[in-house]
């Protein structure tokens, strides 16, 4: 049932300093309008069904729209359905998933599909009460899937969503609160209750709010105003507040990890390390590699001590990765050793074109990955 004090008016409970109260339900009309000219084509938009909504928007957390394409491709030529991906191999997905990054979104997906599988009959459900108890389903994920794919009036608040809102309203809170999203939430989800007779279509709804944000109302850079069909009421436009909404708490700064990173190989071979079940990059396979930077000599010592015999070594170019948290500067050596049997027991040492095939290794060791077949200078 709507709680009828909203009136579809937003009157969000955390301490806002609106000038106003904003009607929400006058932003319906022209944005799904506004939509139906200018949805960009996306392979998961021309069948909506749960499956693919659900691994599109696992994919697209956390990366742009133009780089899902080939893996969401990829990914569902392989594991076309709930069933194929339950019963993928643990190698198989994160294969499939290389270079997306954030692995744990993956290992979330396979737990979620044996969910569906064993407590739900291989169907994805329908409210955003059971998605919530799948393995990496979050409210932005379930009300994305329940109303794309089922059509329900519940909205899907993701940061285009805070953002577009918080800019048409003015509201100069936090968006980097829970409390800022919860309200959100509430007052979109009383809005949709209530405006989905009146003409409101959820999945174009929740998909427009979005496309706004992603395609006028950028997350960077400066929005481009007259395109938007807000224009008009935008309340941020009107009080000349563009560039100090939405407000944000400005992340913590990222810490430094240097890094020595080793290519050894023999004439066909290259050495691989899985790393430990938890923390960054759980279970992944990687480049040797250890904290600091190591000189040559140095550098050759470890590589004995992993049972290798070294015959030349030559540095490669500093490189950086930047995680979440965490920004990797690393120094690295190609070394190429004597063919050998006898490893320490962690260490994989394979073909490097099986290596290239069959393992999932970070994109944080690519810029290095050339180097398997490098020649190495005297």
């Amino acid at each position: 049932m709507v709680d009828l004090r909203f009136r579809d008016i937003v009157r969000f409970s955390c301490g806002c300093n609106m000038v106003a109260d904003f009607e929400l339900k006058k932003l319906v009309k022209p944005l799904q309008d506004w939509f139906d000219g200018h949805a960009r084509v996306l392979p998961w938009r021309d069948d909506p069904k749960a499956y693919k909504v659900w691994i599109s928007e696992i994919m697209l957390q956390q990366t742009r729209v133009e780089a899902v394409k080939p893996y969401f491709a990829r990914f569902m030529e392989a594991l076309p359905d709930v069933e194929a991906l339950a019963a993928c191999p643990e190698d198989r997905y994160l294969k499939l998933w290389e270079g997306l990054g954030y692995y744990n979104r993956v290992r979330n997906l396979h737990a979620a599909a044996e969910q569906i599988m064993e407590q739900y009959g291989g169907t994805i459900p329908d409210t955003v009460e059971e998605l919530l108890r799948l393995k990496g389903i979050g409210s932005y994920t379930a009300g994305a899937i329940a109303s794309i794919a089922y059509n329900r009036p519940v909205p899907a608040v993701d940061g285009n969503v805070l953002r577009v809102i918080s800019r048409v309203c003015a509201d100069d809170s936090d968006i980097m609160k829970q409390s800022v999203r919860s309200a959100m939430e509430r007052s979109l989800q009383a809005m949709m209750e209530t405006e989905v007779t009146n003409g409101l279509i959820p999945r174009k709804f929740n998909q427009a709010l979005m496309e706004l944000g992603a395609m006028v109302c950028v997350p960077n850079g400066a929005p481009h105003c007259p395109e938007c069909p807000w224009y008009g009421f935008c309340e941020a436009r009107l009080q000349d507040k563009i560039d100090t909404i939405p407000v944000k708490t400005r992340a913590k700064a990222r810490r430094i990890e240097e890094r020595t990173v080793f290519v050894i190989r023999d004439g066909e071979h290259v050495a691989l390390r899985k790393r430990p079940a938890k923390g960054l990059l759980a279970g992944l396979y990687e480049l040797l590699n250890v904290s600091g930077i190591l000189e040559q000599q140095e550098a050759l010592e470890y590589v004995k001590n992993q049972g290798f015999s070294p015959i030349r070594i030559q540095a490669l170019a500093p490189a950086r990765h930047i995680f979440s948290h965490v920004e990797w500067h690393m120094h690295a050596y190609v070394v190429l050793v004597e063919e050998t049997t006898a490893p320490k027991e962690n260490i994989l040492f394979t073909e490097a074109q099986k290596a290239v095939e069959n393992y999932a290794v970070p994109s944080a060791f690519s810029a290095y990955w050339n180097a398997i077949k490098m020649e190495i200078k005297e």
